[in-house]
């Protein structure tokens, strides 16, 4: 997928909807002519998410050493851009003309999945064999609800640091070398650093989103992911938390209109104690903001379940591909360790083989800013779970958003707000 990660959930219904004229099987029936276990050999199409303009000699090579090993098979690249990439993989489910491995992540394998395009790996024994080569959480993060089985070999993963200003906490009373871990700690603190700050220092610049539920301990959906849940006591806890922090002035005035970039600006301006960021960020902080740079703090988001967020990105292989060996042999060539360290040593994604992640590279802080946030983003990876449901689109992403504004308004009590939120998304969910 594209470098940064981009959202595309909104689609996402629009792809469910040409499948549906389509679609022959569902939950990843195998419909398709091949053997799936015989000799790679065929020729096969393999598709990419804005990958080419930045990999091409990486992936051009990729294929030139797989096609040497297996001379019996051929493989043809295709690359698409980033926007409209859900509705290019709707058209070709719609045309029949699937690529035979195509890059996805859970939210756009999951309407193909659920139409039978896309081959269930747990229950391909070629295909199947390969599982231990992963790790457990990356492997749990093309697993699908309610369809019983992976369907994308796990390939890169993505997480992001917190950073936190040490000299806000200090300033507070607080430990900086002991930044919150759980939501109760970070709502003590941040009340905490609003009070004695006379309220000029909000610890947070955003609203609560879906993951944040998810960290809390929220159960977001039921288990076949036919309705979203997240209004459960528990949904209304964390949000009333909010609300109090709100008031306490824990949360940045704002917030209720900050975009990332506004939130990113007020943490460089160190009126915010605490917020996502990059190694990209560090560069600007060392530039604009030499004092918060020599402050800053690098921890993961806190969490009430022992478990950070993560991002997956899969090769997902058709059902119904005429060479389902090659196409299994060459998803897997892809994502093998050996290619997956290799393309993660290129860019800031992380490898989901097992054992990668053991590796100096991401272990050991090699003293740029680059190596200080993988290796401190890397230590969150283990464990670490997806917490953005699959079917979650960008309108019901804002339909949550909005109803969570009108809470800390007061206009709405938070079990209104949420139930208002859960009825308008399980009604954008029935018309997907």
């Amino acid at each position: 997928m594209p470098i940064p990660r981009r959202a595309v959930a909104a689609t996402v219904p629009l792809l469910v909807s040409a499948l549906t004229l389509t679609a022959c099987g569902s939950g990843g029936t195998d419909s398709g002519g091949g053997d799936a276990g015989g000799k790679p050999e065929g020729d096969i199409t393999f598709q990419t998410w804005n990958l080419r303009s930045n990999f091409k000699d990486y992936f051009t090579g990729l294929v030139a050493e797989f096609e040497k090993a297996n001379p019996g098979a051929r493989v043809k690249w295709l690359d698409q851009p980033a926007d409209n990439y859900a509705d290019k993989l709707s058209a070709d489910a719609a045309a029949g003309t699937l690529p035979d491995v195509v890059n996805v992540s859970p939210d756009l394998s999951y309407p193909l999945a659920k139409a039978g395009l896309l081959m269930n790996l747990d229950k391909e024994p070629a295909a199947a064999k390969f599982k231990g080569e992963y790790t457990p959480e990356a492997w749990q993060g093309n697993v699908l609800p309610g369809l019983d089985g992976s369907y994308s070999f796990p390939w890169y993963l993505n997480t992001g640091p917190l950073f936190y200003n040490k000299a806000l906490f200090r300033q507070a009373g607080l430990d900086p070398e002991k930044p919150p871990k759980s939501y109760g700690e970070l709502f003590a603190a941040a009340r905490t650093i609003a009070e004695r700050s006379g309220g000029r220092i909000a610890t947070l610049g955003g609203t609560p989103a879906v993951e944040d539920f998810g960290r809390y301990g929220v159960r977001l959906m039921n288990d076949d992911a036919t309705r979203f849940t997240y209004n459960e006591p528990k949904g209304v806890e964390l949000l009333t938390e909010y609300k109090k922090l709100y008031d306490a002035g824990g949360l940045d005035p704002q917030s209720l209109t900050n975009t990332p970039d506004k939130t990113g600006q007020k943490f460089l301006e160190q009126k915010v104690a605490m917020n996502p960021g990059s190694a990209h960020d560090l560069e600007t902080f060392k530039k604009n903001a030499p004092g918060l740079y020599r402050e800053l703090g690098i921890t993961d988001a806190p969490n009430n379940t022992g478990k950070p967020n993560m991002y997956v990105m899969g090769l997902g292989v058709s059902s119904r591909s005429k060479h389902k060996a090659a196409a299994i042999a060459f998803a897997r060539f892809v994502t093998d360790r050996k290619n997956q360290e290799a393309f993660t040593h290129k860019v800031a994604v992380f490898p989901s083989t097992k054992g990668s992640l053991d590796d100096p590279y991401w272990t050991r802080d090699d003293g740029t800013d680059e190596g200080r946030v993988r290796v401190a983003s890397a230590k969150m990876l283990k464990g670490a779970v997806n917490y953005t449901p699959v079917v979650l689109s960008e309108e019901m992403k804002t339909a949550l958003k909005n109803e969570v504004a009108k809470a800390l308004q007061g206009k709405k009590t938070p079990k209104q707000a949420l139930d208002d939120a859960v009825a308008q998304s399980n009604k954008l969910l029935k018309q997907g």
